[in-house]
């Protein structure tokens, strides 16, 4: 049986979480944490960064970015700092310890995009990138969606 786009979507992120979680294993960080200590270190050169922006950048629910952000903290990779003009709200600040695995984390996300697009040429890769877009907001858009399909208003592009 054909797998269907949902079928190979599932298959290469898990074998892509796999993949990633066990090259950064000797660093004592995740895949996903790599992509998110990533972000924080390019981006808190341009202003704070918060939860909210992990949240939406990655797609994560509040209580996974919560989890994801609370284990950086406890390893000192990332603290939150109060803003000044709102103390509730923390930023994300990297450490020391981050600054220390960004090259590592660097190589590692290099890698596995190099393996990923392997064999593949940049005029697909491009396709691909533009496709999985449209298919994110297709997903985004999925309950508006199913209303028009089920009152009969959608229309074929």
């Amino acid at each position: 049986m054909e797998k269907d786009c949902g079928a190979w979507i599932n298959l290469l992120s898990h074998k892509l979480k796999s993949r990633s979680n066990s090259m950064l294993q000797s660093l004592g960080i995740t895949g996903v944490q790599s992509r998110v200590i990533y972000y924080i270190l390019i981006h808190c050169q341009d202003g704070p960064v918060f939860q909210k922006d992990i949240e939406s950048v990655f797609g994560l629910s509040r209580s996974t970015a919560t989890g994801i952000l609370q284990l950086l903290e406890k390893n000192g990779i990332i603290r939150r700092e109060s803003v000044e003009s709102d103390a509730r709200l923390k930023s994300l600040v990297p450490t020391k310890r981050a600054v220390e695995l960004d090259t590592q984390v660097r190589a590692s996300l290099r890698n596995t995009d190099r393996m990923l697009t392997r064999g593949i040429s940049d005029g697909q890769v491009q396709l691909f990138k533009e496709i999985a877009a449209q298919m994110l907001c297709n997903l985004e858009h999925w309950d508006e969606d199913r209303t028009d399909i089920l009152s009969g208003s959608q229309q074929t592009p």
